[in-house]
């Protein structure tokens, strides 16, 4: 039997679509991602005509996974050469590679990104890659700089805090638990200096003030040295993750 090649072809209202034959398929399947578009793969066998006509019937669903993912991607920071990515212990640094894998390495305060050379940087997993590289990275540093932080503060403004945990969180910078745990952000490591100490400051705070009140904003601004609103104000211009 002749083999098909994969064929990029065109869909209205969907876009470029890729098909692709493998193997390994069993059935006919539609993948869409972000920075990969839309994927068909079929069987050994399986004609592209009776792919394309099962992409036709469903074009409705696919136009609107195809907003979404551009949707995504207009939102997702794609890491390149040229991007410019720094904390206070490391800076990153994307090269390509005659390597057929990435490499991660963080030495002499840079995380080194080696890519293979054959492939676009922006492939997924190679973007997977580099977030999963920055993200431990920003952990290992996390775990050095906020704990010590919170302890001083603490012993500074008569807080008793039980354990500090570092978390890959999504949408909050820390938080304090009812039993005085406190979690913190790993990300906050790429924010000024001033910022995350207002961060460690205010879990600190909900160590007594368990809710946003005006009791609670009264002790932040006697932490802060009545810059608290004004550090709130600021934090609103950064976001809890960096894609």
């Amino acid at each position: 039997m002749k083999s098909i090649n994969p064929s990029l072809q065109n869909i209205d209202g969907v876009g470029p679509v890729l098909f692709r034959p493998d193997k390994r398929c069993k059935r006919l399947s539609i993948r869409v991602k972000p920075f990969e578009g839309v994927q068909v793969s079929f069987p050994q066998g399986f004609s592209i005509d009776r792919a394309r006509a099962f992409v036709e019937e469903k074009k409705g669903w696919l136009k609107k996974a195809v907003a979404k993912i551009e949707s995504r991607e207009g939102k997702l920071t794609i890491f390149d050469e040229n991007t410019f990515f720094q904390t206070r212990s490391f800076s990153l640094s994307i090269q390509k590679s005659n390597r057929p894998d990435v490499r991660l390495q963080l030495k002499d305060g840079r995380l080194n990104v080696f890519y293979p050379s054959h492939l676009p940087v922006t492939h997924s997993p190679i973007q997977d890659a580099i977030r999963y590289g920055i993200e431990e990275a920003m952990r290992r540093e996390a775990k050095r700089v906020l704990p010590a932080k919170t302890n001083s503060f603490a012993c500074q403004n008569n807080f008793r805090v039980n354990r500090v945990f570092i978390k890959n969180l999504k949408t909050r910078w820390g938080s304090c638990s009812s039993a005085n745990n406190i979690n913190y952000n790993l990300h906050l490591m790429r924010l000024p200096e001033h910022l995350v100490d207002y961060v460690v400051l205010h879990e600190l705070c909900h160590t007594v003030e368990k809710n946003h009140g005006p009791a609670f904003w009264g002790l932040l601004n006697r932490c802060t040295n009545g810059r608290a609103k004004q550090y709130a104000k600021e934090m609103k211009q950064y976001r809890t993750t960096i894609y």
